[in-house]
């Protein structure tokens, strides 16, 4: 472990995190939100979602996990009023999120910020793309990127999905290549949610089980982007999981 890597370790624990797994303890910290809070959705194109770029609510969240995910609790909880943001961006990598994390990420307030990239991060350093990262390197973005909300608003909720791959026209080439990387990766963004009292939600099982009841191709069609049918089972994770936190969401029985 590299020393900058120690020192966000040193650092976050100024900020009220505690010596038990908040995943599998009993012991968990819920939260009551307040009115108009703030559920940010960030990540790569499997957030984005092809969501709109303009003021057209219509569009705005996108078609993917995050729509489903802020369709559902804004229809339930109106008197909340809770304010849904997808700034998701297709093709991005954690040094591309580190570019826009002012704009995208601090300024908006997020009570509620949930990270899901890493997979583009594995293509890039696969096939050796302009600015790859090795492994350590992702791991000191992917922390500075929740050190610097943890220092704007300690309180905030750290939602961190586990990337995933499949075997798929994308990535069958170099299928056991994909599936190490992305563990390697999937392991630490685990670690870092629980070393931030956090959540992660283990996207990886959940298509593990799917695969069970039918095809790959069914849940997720080219070996990353998952199908309407993969997007769904990664809201009700998302639900299932956040409401250990938030448990106004149990009323939802997955």
């Amino acid at each position: 472990m590299g020393s900058s890597r120690r020192t966000f370790l040193k650092k976050s624990a100024l900020f009220g995190l505690v010596g038990i797994n908040p995943q599998g303890s009993e012991l968990i910290k819920e939260i009551s939100l307040e009115k108009n809070a703030v559920f940010l959705f960030q990540g790569d194109s499997i957030t984005d979602g092809n969501r709109g770029r303009n003021d057209d609510l219509n569009h705005i969240m996108g078609h993917g996990y995050a729509y489903a995910i802020a369709s559902r609790i804004g229809a339930d909880f109106p008197a909340s009023n809770f304010q849904f943001i997808n700034r998701g961006i297709s093709g991005n990598r954690v040094p591309d999120l580190l570019k826009r994390w002012k704009e995208d990420a601090l300024d908006l307030h997020p009570q509620i910020l949930s990270l899901l990239v890493g997979i583009n991060d594995v293509n890039a350093a696969i096939n050796q793309y302009a600015g790859f990262q090795s492994l350590e390197d992702f791991k000191y973005g992917y922390s500075s990127l929740i050190e610097q909300v943890k220092l704007q608003n300690p309180e905030t909720l750290f939602v961190l999905g586990l990337p995933f791959v499949a075997n798929g026209s994308r990535t069958k080439a170099n299928l056991n290549t994909f599936e190490n990387a992305v563990k390697e990766r999937a392991t630490f963004i685990k670690e870092l949610a629980l070393e931030y009292n956090g959540l992660y939600i283990d996207y990886p099982s959940v298509f593990e089980k799917a695969y069970q009841q039918q095809s790959i191709e069914y849940w997720i069609w080219d070996g990353v982007h998952p199908t309407v049918f993969g997007h769904e089972l990664m809201a009700r994770e998302w639900i299932k999981v956040v409401s250990k936190r938030l448990p106004f969401l149990k009323k939802y029985k997955y």
